[in-house]
């Protein structure tokens, strides 16, 4: 089964739980979950520049685990903990502000009868005021 979009864009929209939660898992995982996220807006809202936000991601998983396996220095690399640091800063600010859509303000409709823009008179009722 093929599914045709008929020009409407997709949306996705998170509250603040959501984007916070999305968060913590990026860092409590040290940045080793930073793709996830990213994965799951790509695939509900399907945009090229989700994916690429994900593969950018799943690229820095594939090149820091096995620089982390082989490093054999006893007090760490510098260079590393500055890399884990801006990915953990860069996917946090992504997350909280810049991945997910701003909710639209809906009015709510008007219920059969009540006033519209035009007043209390109803065209073409035949009974007056």
């Amino acid at each position: 089964m093929t599914t045709v979009m008929t020009g409407a864009e997709k949306r996705l929209e998170a509250g603040w739980f959501q984007r916070i939660g999305w968060v913590a898992l990026v860092w409590f995982s040290f940045g080793l979950l930073a793709w996830v996220p990213f994965l799951y807006v790509a695939i509900r809202r399907g945009r090229s520049s989700d994916w690429a936000a994900f593969g950018a991601f799943a690229l820095y998983e594939c090149v820091t685990v096995p620089w982390m396996a082989t490093d054999d220095s006893s007090d760490g690399d510098e260079f590393m903990g500055l890399a884990i640091l801006v990915t953990l800063a860069t996917a946090a600010c992504m997350l909280l502000w810049g991945m997910f859509d701003k909710r639209i303000l809906t009015m709510p409709a008007l219920a059969y009868g009540a006033p519209g823009p035009q007043g209390h008179y109803q065209q073409g009722y035949p009974y007056g005021r």
